[in-house]
C-alpha cells in the first residue's frame, strides 16, 4: 500500500467514524483533524468518489499577477528591435502606449526570456572564446 493509498483510506475512515456517530466535530476532535480538512473531504468525496480524496496541488491556472501577454511581447519587441534596457523600456511603454509596468517587472520578463545584458554577454563572451581557441588551434 501506497501512502497515497494509505491517506485515501485514513479519510475514508474519518468520514466513516463521522457518519456513524453523526457527530462531525467529534469525529473531527477523535481523529485529530480540522473541520475545515473534513468538509473539505466530506464535498470531495461526495462529488468524486475515492478520486476526490487523493492529495493533490491546488496551482491556478492563471495566476492573478502574471503580467498580460500584450504587455510581455511589447516589452521583447521592444529590447529585440531597438535593444532598450528595462528603465527605458517602462518610459516608453508609459509615453506612448500608457502601460504602467516597474522597471523591475520588465526585468523579470528580459529574464525569463533570456534578453538580459548579464546574459546575453555571458552567450558573446562564451562564443568567443569558442572561436579564438578554434581560431589558435590552426
Amino acid at each position: 500500500m501506497t501512502n497515497e493509498e494509505r491517506d485515501i483510506q485514513r479519510k475514508l475512515r474519518v468520514l466513516q467514524h463521522a457518519e456513524k456517530i453523526g457527530n462531525a466535530r467529534k469525529a473531527c476532535q477523535y481523529f485529530g483533524i480540522g473541520r475545515s480538512s473534513f468538509y473539505r473531504w466530506r464535498d470531495a468525496y461526495q462529488k468524486h468518489g475515492e478520486a476526490g480524496l487523493k492529495n493533490a496541488k491546488s496551482i491556478p491556472k492563471n495566476p492573478a499577477n502574471q503580467t498580460p501577454s500584450e504587455i510581455v511581447e511589447k516589452v521583447l519587441y521592444l529590447r529585440r528591435k531597438y535593444h532598450l534596457g528595462p528603465i527605458r523600456i517602462v518610459w516608453y511603454l508609459a509615453r506612448y502606449h500608457g502601460i504602467k509596468i516597474s522597471d523591475a517587472g520588465v526585468y523579470r520578463i528580459l529574464k525569463r526570456q533570456r534578453h538580459t545584458n548579464a546574459q546575453t554577454a555571458h552567450q558573446a563572451l562564451s562564443k568567443a572564446g569558442a572561436r579564438a581557441s578554434h581560431s589558435s588551434g590552426r
